[in-house]
């Protein structure tokens, strides 16, 4: 039951997070899809006991390749659901908490606040850089093919005409 509460809010918050962004009317479902698949997959590897830097990783990995499997298939920037879709993954209240230890010097727990959310959000940005390359990679090898395939194809074409 946990579960789909998980993911029905995640959807929600992201959703209007698309709508805060002026995101295009028809992609905002998308953009709540995004974001709860991204929430799904940290939620469910933290609850395996996977550390919340790793989780923050992979859950933006998924957000980046949903990302651009939907910004491919409507045919729109690939930020208007990576930008929403990783909303449910930024570490905020863990800053809030870093801003309010050092406030109440508190130090040494706001240095351990603030490294926990530099780790969260340089995770956060791997994931999404790590995502884009190797798409870029495979759409290259991907088309790398198809065009030497065409090459073969005339060349072949080519020999029967002589």
């Amino acid at each position: 039951m946990e579960f789909i509460i998980q993911a029905l809010f995640s959807f929600i918050f992201t959703a209007c997070f698309g709508v805060i962004f002026n995101a295009p009317t028809k992609a905002i479902p998308y953009c709540g899809f995004v974001g709860a698949i991204g929430w799904m997959v940290y939620y469910i590897l933290y609850e395996v006991k996977v550390t919340e830097v790793q989780a923050s990783f992979l859950g933006a990995f998924v957000v980046a390749l949903v990302a651009q499997i939907f910004a491919r298939r409507f045919k729109m920037p690939m930020i208007i659901f990576n930008v929403s879709g990783i909303i449910p993954l930024v570490p905020g209240g863990i800053a809030y908490n870093t801003m309010r230890n050092i406030v109440e010097l508190d130090y040494n727990m706001g240095i351990q606040n603030g490294m926990r959310v530099f780790m969260i959000s340089g995770a956060i940005a791997m994931g999404l850089v790590f995502a884009e390359v190797i798409v870029q990679l495979v759409m290259r090898m991907f088309h790398k093919g198809r065009t030497s395939m065409q090459s073969y194809a005339r060349a072949k074409r080519r020999q029967k005409i002589k």
